[in-house]
């Protein structure tokens, strides 16, 4: 991770930069941040409660940032791991660390203490920057970690100081906002670290370049992408430390997007009003965040008067879902595809001219895929002889890809070199059609194969979410003496509703073939999900591993 910075040169302040926008010869996406001060300077940045920062006031806090950091002996190449949800002090850190030359580790608060702990001595950072909401969590994870870091509190106007740290506010007052930064020498050094969020084992680290987070940032923004601009105003529900909640962070900046900051309440009712309030336009997310803010507007008859479009990815979005936001609500629905490893986005399912033209079910149909790679990633698909599958869109196989934002290796070389003969592999299994529509059909280790033949555990699931008393629905294996692995529906009921076992069975007829209709549905109060939205499919298999179906 080390940096190597060029000389000390002149502040890059909104007057600077106007007049020599040159200076910023390597790629690196510090330079958006620059650019829309100079650009916007007075238009609303970042939103976060009754508080407005401008662009020039938001650059400002940045500039402070990173001379605080350089006061307190941060350098180049030290790594800074910051613990909040996405409020300003996260957003800023994403500028402000990387221009003290450090990088930027953003923690997932929704790990245990150990796993916490792990990353922290895996990734060494020099400070560690938490919301006072997560003191109780930071402070038992350094104490699993058995050392000293020095602390930065971030008041969330709630919880009293528990780690004895600095206040934010006071550790930025200490910074000069008029003193010299610099953009990186060397475009590839590190930006930002981030580790997945993997369900066994330890998580891995993903470093990426300033080169490859610009190279991101500039493949994101496209129209037939996420189509973003100065006039949006985008609120990401996606927290920050999941992979930079998708490069939003960057974007906005470099469009001169206003953003809105959630902070920790996610709820339907405070994202609604949220929406309404700052007049969002676009946001984006996990599936079971929206299931909580459609349930909430779906009980209340409300609408959306701005938001029209939503990014949907982390995992596959239910149809129904995609259905009801786009029929209902007016919403358009960008189904996307990525990974922690791709940084993270890979595939968004925007509509070629064509598709536009076909009646509203088929044009569905094509939006229930996870879409086209957006330039600069290639994807192909093989099969267990490593030979590559046609796009036929009938043929499925293991997802390879590559790209200029994809990883090599992961930080420290864990696990050995993942490659595969210069391909990434993803770990999906998906099919890719003549019209290059990719859809993946399974996690590698979630496909159910029954008698020879391969069972999508998202297809089961997705016909599943479609009963109008179905919450949320995980469909796993279980095994079965004849056919080997069966699947096994496990569902969460909608409030106040009741289906039996045989309404969720007849719902399938005529939806999927007979032979891969679930053997068996259990009933429950909740389904785990992981740090990032997930659904836990690992857990529920060991919870269910003894489980005797009627037809074994």
């Amino acid at each position: 991770m080390e940096q190597r910075l060029a000389p000390a040169e002149p502040i890059y302040d909104a007057a600077h930069l106007a007049r020599n926008p040159a200076n910023f010869t390597a790629l690196t996406p510090l330079g958006f941040l620059a650019r829309a001060a100079a650009t916007y300077p007075d238009k609303i940045a970042v939103i976060d409660g009754a508080r407005h920062f401008t662009y020039r006031e938001f650059y400002a806090r940045c500039c402070r940032f990173a001379d605080a950091l350089r006061r307190r002996g941060i350098a180049s190449g030290d790594t800074v791991a910051v613990m909040a949800p996405n409020v300003p002090a996260l957003l800023e850190a994403h500028y402000g660390v990387p221009m003290a030359g450090a990088v930027l580790n953003a923690l997932n608060y929704r790990l245990d203490a150990r796993s916490i702990a792990f990353i922290l001595a895996h990734g060494a950072p020099r400070l560690l920057i938490t919301d006072r909401e997560f003191a109780p969590l930071a402070s038992e994870a350094l104490r699993e970690l058995g050392r000293d870091i020095a602390v930065v509190e971030i008041d969330d106007g709630v919880t009293a100081s528990a780690l004895g740290g600095v206040d934010y506010e006071d550790f930025l007052a200490e910074g000069d906002m008029a003193a010299p930064w610099s953009p990186p020498a060397d475009e590839w050094a590190a930006i930002t670290l981030n580790y997945t969020s993997g369900t066994t084992g330890n998580p891995k680290g993903a470093l990426y370049s300033h080169r490859s987070t610009l190279l991101h940032t500039f493949a994101i923004a496209l129209p037939d992408a996420l189509n973003l601009s100065a006039r949006d105003t985008i609120l990401p529900v996606v927290p920050m430390f999941h992979v930079n909640a998708w490069g939003l962070p960057y974007a906005a900046a470099m469009v001169g997007s206003k953003m809105v900051m959630p902070g920790a309440a996610l709820d339907g009712k405070s994202l609604y009003e949220l929406f309404e309030n700052e007049k969002v336009s676009l946001s984006a997310g996990v599936p079971t965040v929206w299931q909580g803010l459609l349930t909430y507007t779906e009980s209340n008859n409300l609408k959306f008067s701005t938001m029209n479009r939503t990014v949907i990815g982390g995992s596959a979005c239910p149809p129904a879902m995609i259905k009801l936001f786009q029929e209902k609500y007016g919403v358009q629905v960008l189904h996307a595809w990525g990974m922690t490893e791709m940084s993270p986005v890979g595939t968004v399912g925007t509509l070629k001219a064509k598709e536009f033209e076909l009646p509203p079910a088929q044009r569905q149909a094509v939006q229930h895929k996870q879409g086209r790679a957006i330039f600069g990633v290639d994807f192909k698909i093989i099969g267990d002889d490593g030979a590559e599958l046609p796009w036929d869109g009938n043929a499925f196989g293991d997802l390879l890809v590559r790209g200029p934002w994809v990883i090599r290796e992961y930080f420290k070389g864990e696990g050995g070199n993942p490659l595969h003969g210069g391909w990434f592999p993803t770990g999906d299994v998906s099919n890719i059609d003549a019209r290059g529509y990719m859809q993946i059909t399974d996690r590698s280790k979630d496909v159910i194969k029954s008698g020879g033949e391969w069972i999508s555990s998202i297809d089961i699931e997705n016909v599943a979410m479609s009963h109008p008393a179905v919450a949320m629905a995980a469909c796993i294996a279980a095994r079965h003496p004849k056919w080997d692995e069966r699947p096994l529906l496990v569902v969460v009921k909608k409030p106040g509703v009741d289906v039996t076992r045989e309404q969720i069975l007849a719902h399938f007829e005529g939806k999927v073939a007979k032979w891969q209709v679930p053997d068996d549905v259990v009933f429950t109060d909740s389904i785990p999900l992981g740090a990032t939205g997930k659904m836990l499919k690992a857990k529920l298999r060991e919870q269910f591993k003894d489980y005797r179906l009627p037809t074994a």
